[in-house]
């Protein structure tokens, strides 16, 4: 692989979650030898992509809207919200849990070492939010780590202090794992039995 073209492209494909070295450039190759139509489309989609995608105004869920779908259905319990930290635990409290509530997005945790403060969380936003008097319950649907914790009883405090009711679900999630990874059975479990703090 000589081509500095071909080195660029599986530089580039090293920034997906998992793929090191050997998986890039065998990634590479294959788009290049077996499916350059599946290449150029993927390109495509991926500029378009990062061009149109954006954070919704209220909850900071992907969407190419000013709200996300969970915002902007009318249907869903304005009054409820539940935090949680990443993209992927929307999707798996959508699929396995009947919560009708709305969401807010934290996309990590508090982690000062790491230069991630409330303010990279989005936390002046939640507050806004709590501030409108409209939000009764929160729901903290955080990971079983340390710092989801310790995120956790910061959201907890901010919501105390505006008398609004906050509950965690139940731990059927084992300790130091992430919710993308549970089962919906547990999943479901967990959050049927969330507790007050």
């Amino acid at each position: 692989m000589s081509g500095s073209l071909l080195d660029e492209l599986v530089d580039a494909l090293r920034v997906l979650p998992g793929v090191g070295p050997k998986s890039a450039q065998r990634i590479a190759l294959h788009l290049m030898q077996r499916n350059r139509k599946g290449a150029a489309r993927l390109g495509e989609v991926l500029t378009r992509a990062v061009e149109k995608i954006q954070h919704c105004e209220q909850c900071r869920i992907f969407t190419e809207h000013s709200l996300c779908e969970y915002c902007s259905d009318e249907a869903r319990d304005q009054s409820q919200i539940c935090v949680v930290e990443n993209p992927a635990d929307v999707l798996a409290i959508e699929k396995s849990t009947q919560f009708n509530g709305r969401f807010f997005l934290l996309l990590g945790h508090l982690s000062p070492l790491d230069g991630v403060g409330p303010k990279e969380l989005g936390l002046d936003l939640l507050e806004s939010r709590l501030n409108t008097g409209d939000i009764s319950e929160l729901t903290l649907a955080m990971n079983a780590t340390v710092e989801g914790q310790a995120t956790a009883r910061y959201i907890t405090k901010m919501a105390n202090d505006r008398n609004v009711v906050v509950l965690q679900i139940a731990r059927g999630i084992p300790l130091g794992s992430d919710l993308e990874f549970a089962d919906s059975g547990t999943l479901s479990i967990a959050f049927e039995q969330r507790t007050p703090l």
